[in-house]
């Protein structure tokens, strides 16, 4: 029986409207670029789970405002990740890559088009309308 596992991303921009994109070090999809996030643990909010998974992976603090969208990943097992991504704004840290996340950076539109991305993140920033928010 499959399994379908709760999961958060954070959708952050600078004051520039850059987007903030880790590079994973982990299974699945390692070595490209996603949203920041990762799993709700047991009895965790999701508001909580993205200050959590931002804090691990970029040094950075948020505040965690509306949920911008929905997708389901396959997840090992033939399980499914369902990941909340929530609109997020810092309010502190320092930006830094940690956890799972071997970078991180703010990107523009462009630079985020040349990086190697995870599978269907492109598409999916464009359904939601995040991409062409930033001035390039």
């Amino acid at each position: 029986m499959s399994v379908r596992i709760p999961c958060v991303g954070a959708i952050v921009r600078d004051d520039e409207t850059r987007l903030l994109v880790i590079r994973r070090g982990h299974p699945p999809a390692t070595g490209t670029w996603t949203l920041p996030g990762g799993r709700v643990e047991p009895g965790e909010t999701h508001e909580r789970a993205c200050v959590r998974e931002l804090l691990e992976e970029t040094g950075l603090e948020v505040e965690v405002g509306g949920l911008v969208g929905q997708v389901e990943r396959d997840a090992p097992g033939g399980d499914t990740f369902v990941i909340d991504d929530y609109a997020c704004r810092v309010i502190g840290g320092r930006l830094r890559a940690g956890d799972d996340a071997t970078d991180a950076r703010f990107v523009t539109d462009a630079e985020l088009a040349d990086l190697p991305l995870a599978p269907h993140l492109w598409e999916t920033l464009q359904q939601w309308g995040e991409i062409g928010v930033t001035d390039d």
